[in-house]
């Protein structure tokens, strides 16, 4: 009973000491990040931007691409029935990118086939730009936030010279020290600017897969509507 309770004493000390470690090692890097100067400041901005943004478009986009699953399908089968009617009140309570493109393409059945095409070749467009609302934000931050850092680290290196010269002699220590500083900003700058990129890259990868899917099920829609007898 003893050595139980003995090991429980050790094992909530470990834990204790395990806690501890990671507060202190938190706290380090917060420190260390805040050594890196002022430069710090829009650095962690464009990062929030970064990563509000990449959240926000995934989740729209992810959001388009699943809406309109079994859409066409549906559409076909009440169009191929003559029932224009309930194909356009499914798109319309569908409410995805593909929905409001086969809704303007059924306002215009019995037009020709040019028309109908245009019809949804604008909407089509239209969804696209709202897809990619912000995303060339991302592309900016990725080229913006490695050029602060570096200055950030220009600016520190001006300081540690002036510093030398007002002291009149050069300390290896001081020297090698403040440039391990102001290094944190070109390091913190270029992860951002790296994050942004990818994120960046994704986005578009998602979207340019979901105009794909519209293209396809664009066409597959002129198709129905130019068959002989639709």
């Amino acid at each position: 009973m003893l050595f139980m309770q003995e090991m429980d004493s050790l094992n909530t000390v470990q834990q204790q000491a395990i806690q501890l470690a990671t507060t202190e090692e938190s706290l380090n890097m917060i420190q260390m990040l805040m050594k890196g100067g002022w430069i710090m400041i829009p650095i962690t901005f464009l990062l929030f931007l970064a990563l509000v943004i990449f959240f926000e478009r995934y989740i729209t986009i992810r959001k388009a691409t699943k809406s309109d699953t079994g859409l066409m399908s549906q559409v076909k089968s009440n169009v191929m029935s003559g029932r224009l009617d309930a194909a356009v009140a499914i798109c319309r309570s569908n409410n995805s990118a593909l929905g409001r493109m086969l809704q303007k393409g059924l306002a215009r059945v019995g037009r020709p086939i040019k028309d109908i095409e245009g019809a949804i070749e604008n909407a089509g467009k239209l969804e696209v730009s709202k897809l990619e609302k912000n995303i060339n934000i991302l592309g900016i931050v990725a080229g913006i936030a490695p050029m602060m850092g570096f200055v950030g680290t220009i600016f520190g290196v001006i300081q540690i010279f002036r510093e030398v010269e007002m002291a009149g002699g050069i300390d290896i220590g001081t020297v090698s020290g403040g440039l391990y500083v102001k290094m944190i900003a070109s390091a913190s700058g270029l992860t951002v600017g790296i994050l942004a990129y990818i994120g960046y890259h994704v986005l578009n990868m998602m979207v340019e897969r979901l105009i794909l899917r519209m293209e396809t099920e664009a066409v597959e829609f002129i198709d129905l509507l130019d068959e002989p007898g639709a």
